[in-house]
């Protein structure tokens, strides 16, 4: 055991190291280092993208096939080299809208250049000829071989990053163009090693192969909880998976349509008020397929900011999204493009389960419970932070074209049924409902064990995934049409030992009377306090307790019940477990732990994780709201029994603010003693006044917080990953 001071003293504090250059080296991570050993060749540092983009307005994708030309490698003189080709490559030959004059001339002049643009081409039904525009450079009827155009068949709809070489002869011919196409390139993949990639796979663990995920889509794992990281891969499911319809709505600002915008050259992203039959299904004038013909993905961006809707629009999307077809004249045609559907709410989720829905902003054609059964997961938005720079990866992932080439050749493949030889779905369940627990499983079950071997813990985290994500489609449309709801449905499996486990979703737990507001659990909402939480007693024995928290109670499941529900205010302090959700929000140590502190003279801490400064801050917020319990002229004393980090650099930093702690703590009459202990693996809370509070995973439990009101109130950042408390009282001698 070490005290403060002593740790202080023998301390020797290690030098800091800086790195320079035009692009900064950075430490690999062991990860890295394994991501790089198992795919040479086809990953990239990812924060190269934004070195070399410039001023070029194109996807990330471009740019990563780029970059994996020339920079795919861990050599850092190798990837400067890379970098610096890239630079010139699209300095040289992209096309810069205004700049277009001048590519123009260099092409007249040399007779031959390159270029770098988004292509699209259209049949000229009077000379039979397929021609080309350049976006960009802004010159058209620039004619393209019908070969060409039967391999590159997206050029027809709505046009292909490409490196093209562009002749110049000039004639005198009548409505001839002097532009010739001598050269075509898609920017893509031009083959993928399927065995490397299912070899690389086996190399990784489970929560390893998540994190080279979510760095290839170019996000940093470390600022993401593993709900958080669940939630960002499902973005993927409608690129591996065939006619997946996909909704997320939520605040602005927190990067739904990142995935669809700069991931995969095999998705299309298009302004939700863009959206018509022509344009989506088929041009019946032109007689030409629409985007569900030749994309694997379709995303509509500002979907819910939609207003005007077209009818028949809507009735041709929900049977294509129910039987992958639509009509063509007389004649059906069959696509898989996958729907995806963005939008922005306006609201919190309380009010729009208080008010309405959580699906209130969409258009109102779309709010059609028929339309809304085809929906096979609902993204909840509200639950991912605002994106910030540190959420940006700086490490290795897949250079984004392989990825995508990777995840278009699995959606032939179909995993829903794995979960059967271990899970069995209710019987109350739909068929449409377990049509969309298939395919969500299915398609998170080949992102993340692409095999499709797992164990049967690990599926069980995948089916649970999918089951809420469909629940939360299926709640919504039960309070919008009533007609469905004659029969009881229950969202819940049992394993293979018989045992039902029921799968509610995240808003159920933290709102349970608003949630079922529609379904007479509760009419008694105009009681409900401001914090949408369900009001209710319970009738656990138990000492009176002090109420000190402005915070708003959490609901509490009694023993034997299944009904959340709410302390009163006057009720014996609640004896038992209590579970937390990721992403839960609503907890803070005023309403989970302040009120079993209240009256403690000495209270014992033991967590050996206080050593980040957000740790050391977790336990000063709870030593300010102990201060602000206790009279004036009281003392509390805090025993704090944690580790010291193993970190040297880290050492210093964390000692000292420990010492400040102290310091601050003293002065506000909590007397704070520090114990540095070895084989700290318990975390809890002992009071002298007899009661026990048992951690879980300690006193670490919020996500970062994202913004100056979470900073501020607990209450307001999200749980980052499930833990349990459990309270238990000894009686003191003389009660």
């Amino acid at each position: 055991m070490t005290d403060l001071e002593e740790a202080l003293s023998g301390l020797a504090v290690a030098p800091e190291e800086g790195y320079v250059g035009a692009i900064p080296a950075l430490p690999q991570s062991e990860l890295d280092e394994k991501i790089n050993a198992q795919y040479a060749g086809v990953v990239v540092r990812k924060d190269l993208v934004k070195a070399v983009r410039g001023n070029a307005v194109v996807p990330g994708y471009v740019l990563e096939y780029l970059l994996g030309q020339y920079a795919a490698t861990d050599d850092e003189d190798t990837i400067q080299e890379g970098i610096d080709t890239v630079r010139n490559i699209l300095a040289e030959h992209y096309v810069q809208r205004n700049e277009h004059m001048l590519i123009k001339a260099k092409i007249q002049q040399k007779g031959k250049f390159r270029v770098i643009d988004r292509v699209s081409v259209v049949l000229n039904e009077k000379d039979d000829v397929y021609e080309a525009a350049f976006e960009n450079l802004q010159i058209s009827k620039v004619v393209i071989d019908p070969q060409t155009v039967k391999a590159n068949e997206k050029l027809l709809v709505s046009g292909v990053w490409s490196i093209c070489d562009i002749e110049y002869a000039h004639n005198d011919t009548p409505g001839s163009v002097p532009w010739q196409l001598g050269s075509f390139k898609a920017i893509q993949v031009a083959g993928v090693d399927f065995d490397q990639f299912y070899n690389g796979r086996a190399a990784f663990t489970t929560d390893e192969w998540i994190d080279v995920l979510m760095q290839s889509i170019g996000l940093n794992p470390e600022q993401f909880s593993r709900r958080g990281k669940l939630i960002a891969i499902t973005r993927l499911i409608p690129f591996v998976e065939r006619n997946y319809n996909l909704v997320e709505l939520g605040p602005k600002g927190t990067g739904k349509s990142h995935t669809f915008s700069e991931f995969s050259p095999n998705g299309a992203l298009i302004s939700g008020g863009e959206v018509t039959v022509a344009k989506l299904f088929v041009n019946n004038a032109k007689n030409q397929i629409g985007l569900v013909g030749h994309w694997d993905c379709v995303a509509f961006d500002e979907f819910a900011a939609n207003k005007k809707t077209d009818q028949n629009l809507v009735n041709i999307m929900k049977n294509y999204m129910a039987n992958k077809v639509f009509n063509r004249g007389n004649i059906q045609i069959g696509a898989e493009a996958s729907m995806v559907f963005i939008g922005n709410t306006t609201h919190t989720v309380p009010q729009m389960l208080k008010n309405s829905d959580l699906f209130d902003e969409l258009p109102p054609a779309y709010r059609d419970a028929a339309w809304l059964d085809r929906i096979h997961f609902y993204i909840p938005g509200w639950e991912v932070a605002p994106i910030r720079s540190e959420m940006f990866s700086t490490g290795y992932g897949f250079v984004v074209d392989y990825l995508a080439e990777v995840l278009r050749n699995k959606r032939s493949e179909d995993f829903s049924d794995k979960y059967k030889q271990h899970f069995t779905l209710d019987s109350t369940i739909s068929t449409r409902d377990q049509d969309g627990i298939h395919k969500t499983f299915s398609g998170l079950l080949k992102l993340v064990y692409p095999s499709g071997e797992a164990t049967a813990d690990e599926i069980q985290e995948l089916l649970e995934f999918a089951i809420e994500g469909r629940k939360r489609v299926k709640d919504q449309i039960l309070r919008i049409d009533p007609t469905m709801r004659d029969k009881p449905i229950h969202f819940r499996y049992t394993d293979q030992l018989g045992v039902a486990h029921q799968v509610t979703t995240l808003e159920e737990v933290q709102y349970p009377q608003l949630y079922k507001r529609e379904y007479g659990v509760t009419d008694d909402t105009d009681s409900l306090p401001a914090s949408g939480y369900a009001t209710a007693g319970l009738s656990e024995t138990g000492p009176a307790r002090s109420i000190v928290s402005v915070a708003p109670p959490l609901p509490i499941v009694p023993d034997g019940s299944d009904q959340a529900v709410l302390p009163d205010a006057t009720a014996p302090l609640f004896e038992g477990i209590r579970d937390f959700k990721a992403g839960q929000t609503g907890v803070s140590y005023e309403n989970v732990l302040l009120p079993y502190l209240v009256g403690a003279t000495t209270i014992t801490i033991v967590d050996p994780y206080i050593r980040m400064p957000h740790q050391v801050r977790n336990v000063g917020d709870l030593l300010g709201l102990i201060a602000l319990s206790k009279g004036p002229a009281d003392e509390v004393i805090i025993e704090l029994h944690t580790t010291q980090t193993d970190k040297d650099q880290f050492k210093k930093d964390q000692l000292e603010r420990l010492v400040a702690l102290r310091e601050a703590a003293q002065s506000f009459g909590v007397a704070l003693n520090v114990k540095l202990l070895d084989n700290i693996h318990d975390r809890s809370i002992v009071t002298d006044h007899g009661w026990r509070i048992l951690l879980g995973k300690g006193l670490d439990i919020w996500e970062p917080p994202t913004n100056a009101i979470a900073e501020a109130r607990q209450e307001f950042r999200r749980i980052k990953s499930d833990t349990t408390f459990t309270y238990a009282r000894s009686r003191i001698e003389g009660e």
